[in-house]
């Protein structure tokens, strides 16, 4: 198997400064409670939590354009938020990057949807969720396709970011990947477990392994099964390329045609998962965007995930550290 030059790896990330982005998708806001346990709470088992801090970071699609931004790419965000106070703070936090907000819908009758994780001695002790997952309405949908074909001419390609929150439906992907595919675009999709789109034309999928499998109509997870799985998932959604992540066995790369190419994890340790899968979708699309190869994209991807799970809470990383990474273990 061919391995990719650090000179072809180091070419593309000079050039993702040049690159513009639409992302779709359901945005989030997450919400982070620091302190600490000392003592054991009275009226139940559970850990009693001396709150010292809270902090608020980009979630779901908007974790993605925050990846991208940290990357140095430019982007367009496109998706809904509440008419709350939470809707304001998520915008308020992404504007200092200077991504564009126009394609982001106000519903106000709908709350912006938060992700609260409690951290404790650097563990997280839990998580609760508000939410709306109800399917927006057609009108919505129509906007966010306007708006996307307005912008057609902005951007070089597109991720479809999907959490099953309402937002990500047939009818808006079969609207976006027909207008890349008419204007040449790249158009990658990163998919929630249980939830089938026709994605024919589109340029690349990223399921985990968990869904990978699932999606395959695999119930076990097996290094012997995993390019019978890939196989399956080319066939079924017919995109140019499937990425499958594999936790710490790094990831593997499927082309009709072609030899799967797998790639070992360059992680050294993983400290926290949240949002790996919106850093390997935003850095794999910027890479493409560009022109790469589609291995070289997809061992930057992987590199990018391995720096991000090093880190805590919903982390980005920077080109510099890519290249860095790249210099001590390619």
């Amino acid at each position: 198997m061919k391995r990719v030059k650090k000179e072809e790896i180091f070419r593309v990330l000079d050039k993702i400064k040049n690159v513009s982005m639409l992302v779709v998708g359901d945005m989030m806001l997450d919400c982070f409670v620091w302190g600490k346990v000392n003592r054991i709470s009275p009226e139940a088992p559970v850990p009693v939590v001396k709150v010292a801090k809270e902090s608020y970071m980009p979630g779901g699609a908007a974790n993605v354009v925050n990846n991208l931004m940290s990357l140095g790419a430019y982007s367009f965000m496109c998706g809904v938020i509440g008419g709350d106070l939470n809707g304001e703070r998520l915008c308020s936090i992404l504007e200092p990057s200077k991504v564009n907000l126009e394609g982001v819908i106000k519903i106000n009758e709908r709350g912006t949807i938060v992700k609260t994780r409690v951290i404790a001695h650097q563990q997280q002790v839990v998580r609760f969720d508000k939410e709306q997952t109800d399917q927006v309405s057609d009108k919505i949908i129509k906007e966010i396709l306007h708006f996307a074909k307005t912008k057609i001419n902005d951007f070089n390609a597109v991720i479809i970011e999907d959490y099953g929150k309402g937002l990500i439906q047939q009818k808006l992907v079969t609207g976006i990947i027909k207008m890349c595919k008419d204007s040449k675009k790249i158009v990658a999709f990163d998919p929630k477990l249980g939830r089938v789109f026709n994605l024919n034309g589109a340029t690349v999928f990223t399921p985990n392994h968990y869904e990978g499998y699932s999606f395959a109509g695999l119930n076990i997870d097996r290094d012997d099964i995993l390019y019978d799985a890939g196989k399956r998932l080319l066939n079924k959604f017919k995109t140019k390329y499937v990425l499958m992540t594999l936790g710490e066995k790094g990831m593997c790369l499927f082309e009709k045609g072609k030899k799967p190419f797998k790639i070992s994890s360059s992680a050294r340790e993983v400290y926290d998962v949240s949002g790996a899968g919106d850093t390997v979708i935003s850095s794999l699309t910027a890479a493409l965007a560009v022109g790469a190869d589609i291995k070289v994209a997809a061992v930057i991807a992987n590199y990018a995930a391995g720096i991000v799970v090093a880190k805590l809470g919903t982390a980005t990383t920077t080109v510099d550290e890519v290249r860095t990474a790249v210099m001590q273990k390619h």
